[in-house]
């Protein structure tokens, strides 16, 4: 037996979500879940799907289902190479948010050209601190591209910046570094949220 729209009717709630009128019937509800549409009636969801608007929102629901679905496969099929590739750039995008405030570690200018995060020790050939924070700052393109670096200077500026001391470990020998997926992943993750902290902290 059917139930009158007087019977639907859901009592006002002290706390919870809140009341909302059926599209359908027009009675007031108190949703079950989030993002509910409509009364629990059978016809009335049957309804609301055959609409305008229903289909819309099941247009949506389904174009960020995909969207999911997408990510998520893209995610399973990536290599190792792609992650570290991702870890690497957030970690520049960090070094480059540090020291937005400094000079080219190289040359010490400040300019309006590009920057980029320049390792000390490089990639290729000590990649055990290619996520080494003291070993990477900020630095212009000219110095890094083009002059490979202009290590001497480079030295130079990294001792006063970070003590002798600590250019002697950089400079000492350090043991291979292979990292798992996983350790990529968590890289990535920390060094993105790190960057969002850092210009949070100065907006």
């Amino acid at each position: 037996m059917k139930r009158t729209p007087l019977q639907r009717k859901t009592p006002l709630t002290s706390g919870g979500p809140r009341r909302k009128r059926c599209p359908s019937c027009r009675v007031m509800f108190v949703p079950a879940r989030d993002k509910q549409a409509v009364c629990g009636e059978i016809e009335c969801a049957i309804a609301y799907s055959k609409s305008e608007k229903g289909q819309a929102t099941a247009r949506k629901a389904f174009a960020e289902l995909g969207r999911k679905e997408l990510r998520a496969s893209k995610e399973r099929i990536k290599t190792r190479g792609q992650y570290m590739r991702e870890a690497q750039a957030a970690f520049n995008a960090w070094v480059r948010a540090r020291d937005a405030s400094q000079p080219c570690i190289s040359c010490g200018r400040h300019h309006e050209g590009k920057y980029d995060a320049g390792h000390y020790r490089t990639v290729g050939s000590n990649p055990a601190l290619r996520f080494e924070p003291l070993n990477c700052h900020k630095q212009c393109v000219p110095c890094n591209q083009h002059k490979s670096g202009d290590i001497v200077n480079y030295r130079m500026s990294l001792v006063l910046r970070i003590g002798q001391d600590k250019v002697d470990w950089l400079e000492g020998p350090h043991e291979p570094q292979r990292y798992t997926i996983e350790e990529l992943k968590t890289i990535r993750s920390e060094y993105q949220a790190k960057t969002k902290a850092l210009k949070g902290a100065r907006a």
